[in-house]
């Protein structure tokens, strides 16, 4: 369907509704008209997950057309196989709240438009999705109203369709999509754009950092105020494997061969998801590993085509053979590690990108196209959203971390409503002045799975000291660097850290959260995974350590049956361990460890289920279905796990101690 349209469209009458109920989903696909009524209650939280399975990610053509929503689950099924979309007709989508929750891939809606889909209409979206799906052309709306028009047959104006939408997102979807607008109207950009000079008085840190990158176009506002579309420049744009061949191939159909790069020094290139491919079971299984492979050489071959910045992880053997000279990781890790500062600006095609927003720099994820299109012309698209201000109180309780508060705050009903949605979160308080850096980044980092835009937490004397013992950087904070006392924001909502509890996330979300004491039952294990950006930070393994340790000193090992993983974020995280001597512990308790890499976060490593009937705990970020494989993933923060993987159930590390005292 071409986006330069008529004035109105005609959509096919038939809908899918993501029912709650596999049967009226199986209905609707073989050919039955279900009406919405009977339809509700619709699934909420649909995530990219389900939308696109991580083992059909090696697809980047109309083969992604085969594939959508064969991760989607209804009352515990997966009503939705191969080719069932693309056959049934169907041009209209109908979900819940949250749609598009989860990581930052454009395969999602690129599938969903390939198998036919011309329209989505959900409660609400997550901001990533939403913006994927603009810059392809494929219409969403939060237009119930439409739906017994589109059933009737009627005509939609094209004015209802993006009722809501800023002039920048319409534009966008009337122009063909970002790249052909990208074409018209910022051209492949060989002078820089002039930034927007900024402005006084009453702003967030947020607001102070976009004005200093802010890019004059005739297409924004001179001013872009919140919920204007705008331009910005980034300091630094960085990819990784999953989505490269993608843009490559986006790159060179629109722009030919060779390409012009806007500022090549800037780009980075990162292979951090697939060292380990060929030990999941899903890819295995899938005959997966070999496209895996020739999606990594993509990425090889357009870095290598154009000079770009590489940083590769490294195999078992290449770790052993590694003389310390490899400088490599998992991107976010890498990017607080060595590239972001206080005060700039970072787009990566990740949605954990927000990674870099502890060190007090603005750092948010885009998909496929949005960076295609900064890689030729500079610019990236954003939507100026609103900021949250959250404040956490008091101190954390010995044994609690970051990410036992980060699933408390994902637990709270406003935040599960959708109240965080495409917001900017400032992190703040006395909680987070007592915090390093690497638990900061623990906040940011899941400003993803709060549904934000971002996080950010303004630099301080922690700051400066984490970027002069960690990087050699010394870093002097300008007064610039915090929000106005007059700043506004959408909300503010007060965490009191001290009494937040050690807490898990059950099984298909992590807003699932609850006080571990507040089981029901005891909960066994079969695999516990201590790794991921979020979870494989030099703090992380600091606290996985202190378990550990206490646990070799017992003479305690991991319980029969259990498998316990550790996989480093970077090797400057192995570094540290092996310097501070931690690997003796892990060693005595029969924990394998990992080189660096995203593994059974993504499904692309050890630390997955590989049978439905299996139980893994897990420090990563989200546990959508089939995220960590066929089993159910509870999250917990790395004392948690360290201690679970002990005793082969859910346990705090307090009661862990309790039931074996010295």
């Amino acid at each position: 369907m071409s986006i330069q349209s008529p004035h109105a469209l005609r959509f096919a009458p038939r809908i899918l509704y993501l029912s709650q109920s596999p049967e009226l989903v199986s209905r609707a696909l073989a050919g039955q008209r279900v009406a919405l009524p009977e339809a509700l209650p619709l699934r909420d939280d649909v995530s990219t997950d389900e939308i696109t399975p991580i083992a059909i990610l090696t697809h980047f053509d109309e083969q992604l057309g085969r594939y959508p929503y064969t991760g989607f689950k209804a009352g515990g099924q997966a009503p939705i196989g191969v080719d069932a979309l693309r056959t049934s007709g169907i041009q209209v989508v109908v979900a819940g709240k949250r749609y598009g929750k989860g990581s930052s891939r454009e395969h999602s809606p690129a599938a969903e438009k390939l198998a036919g889909v011309r329209l989505v209409i959900a409660e609400s979206f997550e901001r990533i999705y939403r913006q994927n799906a603009d810059n392809i052309g494929l219409i969403t709306s939060t237009d119930f109203g439409l739906i017994a028009r589109i059933e009737a047959g009627e005509e939609i104006t094209w004015r209802e369709l993006l009722t809501g939408r800023d002039a920048l997102d319409a534009a966008v979807l009337a122009g063909g999509g970002l790249l052909r607008f990208g074409q018209a109207h910022l051209g492949q950009v060989s002078e820089p754009l002039p930034p927007r000079q900024p402005q006084a008085g009453g702003r967030t840190l947020f607001e102070k950092i976009v004005a200093r990158h802010a890019l004059a176009t005739g297409v924004t506002p001179a001013n872009p105020g919140r919920g204007d579309g705008a331009f910005v420049r980034a300091d630094w744009r960085f990819i990784h494997e999953y989505y490269t061949g993608m843009a490559a191939h986006m790159l060179h159909a629109t722009f030919g061969r060779p390409l012009v790069l806007k500022d090549p020094g800037s780009v980075i290139v990162f292979e951090d998801h697939t060292s380990y491919v060929q030990e999941s079971p899903a890819h295995v299984r899938g005959g997966l590993v070999p496209n895996v492979h020739r999606m990594v050489q993509a990425q090889r071959e357009f870095a290598q085509a154009y000079a770009l910045r590489t940083h590769r992880t490294l195999t078992e053997q290449e770790a052993r053979d590694d003389d310390g000279g490899n400088v490599a990781g998992i991107s976010h890790a890498m990017m607080a590690e060595h590239y972001a500062l206080p005060g700039q600006l970072v787009v990566g095609t990740d949605s954990h990108t927000p990674h870099s927003g502890a060190l007090g720099c603005v750092a948010f994820g885009v998909g496929t196209t949005d960076m295609a299109n900064a890689f030729a012309t500079g610019a990236v698209r954003l939507t100026l959203p609103e900021t949250l201000r959250i404040v956490l109180d008091g101190a954390l309780p010995p044994g609690v971390t970051a990410k036992d508060v980060v699933l408390h705050l994902l637990a709270q009903p406003g935040i599960r409503g959708g109240a965080g949605v495409g917001k900017v979160f400032e992190f703040t308080g006395p909680a987070i002045a007592g915090l390093g850096t690497d638990e900061r980044a623990t906040f940011t980092n899941m400003t993803a799975e709060l549904g934000g835009f971002t996080g950010i937490v303004a630099p301080d004397e922690e700051t400066v000291r984490f970027l002069r013992e960690r990087r050699g950087v010394d870093f002097v904070v300008e007064d610039w660097m915090c929000s106005d006392p007059d700043a506004t924001y959408a909300d503010t909502i007060r965490i009191d850290c001290a009494s937040v509890p050690a807490m898990v996330a059950s099984p298909g979300d992590p807003g699932n959260g609850l006080p571990l004491s507040a089981l029901a039952h005891q909960v066994r294990i079969d695999i516990a995974y201590g790794g991921s950006c979020t979870a494989g930070k030099r703090e992380d393994f600091d606290h996985y350590h202190k378990v550990l340790r206490w646990a070799a000193d017992r003479n305690l090992r991991v319980a029969p049956g259990v498998e316990l993983f550790l996989q480093f974020g970077t090797t400057a995280v192995r570094d540290h361990c092996i310097a501070a001597g931690y690997l003796d512990a892990f060693e005595r308790v029969g924990a394998r460890i990992l080189q660096p890499s995203c593994g059974a976060c993504g499904n692309c490593g050890p630390g997955g289920s590989s049978r439905a009937d299996q139980v893994t705990v897990s420090a990563i970020n989200r546990n959508f279905p089939g995220r960590g494989g066929p089993g159910n993933v509870w999250l917990a923060s790395p004392p948690t796990v360290a201690a679970s993987a002990i005793a082969g159930e859910l346990v705090s590390f307090d009661e862990l101690q309790q039931r074996f005292p010295t």
